[in-house]
């Protein structure tokens, strides 16, 4: 039976993690054998992100938020469980494990333990609705937490930002950072990279589905463009590598020591979420849009910022450009093991029965 399943699953599907690893590795080299084309792709930038890698992410969001069933959202008026849950897991405990876990390992390295601070602050409004999709979460409530995050991201990541960087550590007598976040420059961000290709989407169901009827667009139409935010995924993956995969190979053990912490936040942070929605009954694919939301982080607004109070030379800014380099690969493993623990739902298919990671199918 595995093995009929795993020949059922289409090249792409089966070898995913490989395609991703094998566009990190095209990205470093091709930055090492042109080592012009970071500052080039540099040159034009949207909020302090490159051009080239914001049309990458308005590329990839595209797909899953052209899924999403609007007219399917006002059902969750009632899911006042989830939305706090989401907003405990976001606004709560995410930066402040962050916070500690930056402490922790960055004792002797406050450039980089504030990149990381500043990440955990920015909550994922963007890459996130991939790892979902993949996983099998709800798109529905994907997006509906994602719109939450983006407001509370404009009303709290300036206020939070002082608490950890200047007021806790002053607290404690250690001299604390002079934040100045503009809560505008905070909202541009979110209107690009999600509104933007949420009201693309919203507005390609709405009208395709009206004149073409809902079959049509599902069997049809998603089908078609589904495959291609996997194509925007990759490809925003090698030109971020490309422009940064020199700091990884001349700083190795700096990468390295931002890694760690990293890796144990995403781990701690997407068990907790999964195991606390699991706990509170949600079913799978609402624990699974929960956990994603959760744990992924905005490094488009944390590499922004970082940018805009340090410098792009900074340490702050290695710390933030290193967070995507290793959500990526930590993301795409807990994305297999969401699938694999959706046989511990009641009534939801065996795990083995459901690896097909396609988008939007």
């Amino acid at each position: 039976m595995k093995r009929e399943i795993y020949k059922s699953l289409s090249f792409i599907d089966r070898f995913l993690p490989l395609w991703i690893f094998l566009a990190m590795g095209a990205g470093i080299l091709l930055g090492q054998v042109f080592p012009a084309i970071g500052p080039a792709l540099d040159k034009f930038q949207i909020l302090g992100v490159s051009t080239p890698i914001a049309i990458g992410l308005l590329w990839m969001m595209y797909p899953p938020l052209a899924k999403v069933k609007y007219e399917k959202l006002g059902e969750f008026k009632s899911e006042g469980r989830l939305f706090s849950l989401s907003l405990l897991l976001n606004w709560v405990i995410g930066p402040v494990l962050m916070f500690v876990l930056a402490w922790i390992f960055l004792f002797d390295m406050p450039e980089y333990r504030t990149g990381l601070i500043l990440t955990g602050l920015a909550r994922c409004i963007a890459m996130v609705l991939i790892w979902n999709t993949l996983a099998k979460g709800s798109n529905e409530v994907a997006a509906v937490l994602v719109a939450l995050n983006s407001v509370f991201q404009i009303l709290m990541y300036s206020f939070l930002g002082y608490i950890f960087l200047t007021w806790i550590p002053g607290f404690f007598g250690i001299p604390g950072l002079v934040v100045n976040i503009s809560m505008l420059e905070i909202a541009k961000n979110v209107v690009i990279f999600l509104g933007l290709p949420l009201l693309a989407g919203f507005l390609t169901r709405t009208i395709l589905v009206k004149n073409k009827g809902e079959k049509w667009y599902e069997s049809t139409f998603l089908p078609k463009i589904g495959p291609t935010a996997l194509m925007g995924l990759l490809y925003t993956i090698v030109l971020m590598f490309s422009m940064q995969g020199g700091k990884i190979v001349n700083l190795p053990y700096d990468v390295f020591r931002i890694a760690v912490p990293l890796v144990v936040y995403f781990a701690i942070m997407w068990t907790t979420s999964f195991f606390l929605a699991r706990k509170m009954g949600f079913n799978y694919s609402q624990t699974t849009s929960i956990a994603f939301t959760a744990t992924g982080n905005n490094f488009e607004l944390a590499i922004a910022v970082a940018i805009g109070l340090f410098g792009i030379g900074s340490g702050v800014a290695l710390a933030a450009v290193v967070g995507p380099l290793i959500e990526v690969p930590a993301l795409v493993a807990l994305v297999y093991v969401s699938l694999w623990a959706r046989r511990f739902f009641p009534g939801e298919k065996d795990g083995e029965q459901i690896l097909t990671t396609s988008t939007c199918r």
